[in-house]
Order: C-alpha cells, then structure tokens, then sequence
C-alpha cells in the first residue's frame, strides 16, 4: 500500500513537471508566479493598510518629484505623453491592436489571453481601487489633478498586463536567448516607464505603482495559464 502511494505521487510530481501533460510544467510554474504574485501585493497592501514605513516613503518622494517636476517642459511633456498613451481610452485602443496583430498571425489563443487580461485586470483593479480607497497625491499646484482613488495604480496594472501579453508571446517565437532577454528588457522598461510617468506626474505613491505591477503579474499568470491549459487540453482531446 505505501509502495503503490508512493508510485503515484511519484507520477503526480513527474506529471507537474512534464512540458507535454495538459496539467503540466506550464500550469506549475504559473501557480507559482501566481502565489508570488499574490503574496508581494499582499505584503504592499498590509503595509499601506497598517501606515508601515514605505508610506512615509511615499510622501517624500512624491514631494521631492512634484518640486522637480517643472524643471523639465520637454520630459514633463513626454511623461505626460506617455500616461495619456495608456489611459484607459489608450489602452484599450492599444490592445485592440495587438490583438488584431495576433490574429492576423493565427495566434487566436494569445488574443483570448490578451482579451482575457487587459480588460478583465482593468476591471479588477476598479474592485480594488474601490477596496482600499486611498486618497491620490496632493498638491497645491497639481500637474494633474484625479478624482478617483489611487490604490493601485491602474496605468501600472494595465501596461504590465498589455506588455506582460505581448512580451510572453513574442519570447515564445524567438530563436536564441538573446532576443528573449531584449523582448523581457523592452516589455519590463514599457512598464517601468508608464509607472515613472505616474509618479513624476503626482498621481500615484510609490506603492500604488509596486502594488499595480504585483496585481498585474498576478492577474498575468491566471489569464496566460487559464488560456494555455485549455488548449492544451484541447489539443489532448483532438488526439485521443
């Protein structure tokens, strides 16, 4: 009894692990990002939640940045430029793109993925705005001035789950480790930017955009997961 229990979580560790099974390597690894995920957006949100450290952190650098930020006309116009780009009208333009983009090259389950997490994350991130109601920035002189909440950063959610998509895909096709890492860089620096642009521009704290980013990837590895078990359990079935 205890040989024939142990043979068959030998197979169920074998088959997490396997790149074939339909339950396999793929939906492992994309728990585990997952629960990483979950777990850092947690840790931001307790500690915003309970007044930690990183909350005074927030006020400094959002008043250092709001007393530089008219130093420059030219990066304050191209900040300004660059979360305009991916405001909600923007992004969803731009997933509409990317979306027609992959279907013009037959990749219809990456499109459901996109579909499935930009809009579906950005909806997410309105429940969670509205669950922790955290007021924006505030300034005499604001640069921008916002009437919704600010916890997380919705900009920051949205280019994480657009670029996450594309950048997932498109390290999928590449043909050495190289282009990998540059498409990983690319995607990483997009997110990194529209992120900066928020802060620069007074509209977020430092935490609503690391909480964004975590909330993002979290929501990343349940759409890119959910869409590729599927079809791979697809695929098993076409074959049996």
């Amino acid at each position: 009894m205890t040989k024939s229990l142990t043979t068959r979580l030998q197979h169920f560790a074998a088959a997490r692990f396997s790149p074939q099974e339909a339950f396999g390597l793929h939906l492992t690894l994309g728990i585990l990002a997952l629960l990483l995920a979950m777990a850092g957006f947690a840790r931001i949100a307790g500690a915003v939640v309970n007044g930690a450290p990183i909350t005074e952190l927030d006020l400094r650098l959002a008043a250092w940045l709001h007393a530089h930020a008219h130093d420059s006309d030219v990066l304050r116009s191209f900040l300004l430029g660059i979360t305009h780009l991916h405001s909600t009208p923007g992004v969803l333009s731009l997933t509409a793109l990317a979306g027609w983009w992959l279907v013009r090259r037959d990749a219809r389950h990456w499109m459901l993925t996109l579909l499935a997490a930009v809009p579906g994350g950005m909806l997410l991130n309105v429940a969670m705005k509205h669950t922790f109601e955290r007021a924006r920035p505030h300034f005499d002189e604001p640069i921008l001035t916002l009437t919704t909440y600010s916890f997380p950063s919705g900009h920051t959610v949205a280019a994480t789950l657009l670029y996450g998509v594309l950048a997932c895909y498109l390290t999928r096709h590449a043909r050495s480790w190289q282009a990998r890492a540059a498409i990983v860089l690319a995607a990483c620096a997009m997110v990194l930017l529209v992120a900066g642009s928020r802060l620069y521009l007074g509209a977020h704290y430092l935490s609503d955009v690391l909480a964004g980013m975590a909330e993002g990837c979290a929501w990343l590895a349940i759409c890119v997961t959910g869409v590729a078990t599927l079809r791979r359990r697809q695929r098993g079935r076409a074959t049996n």
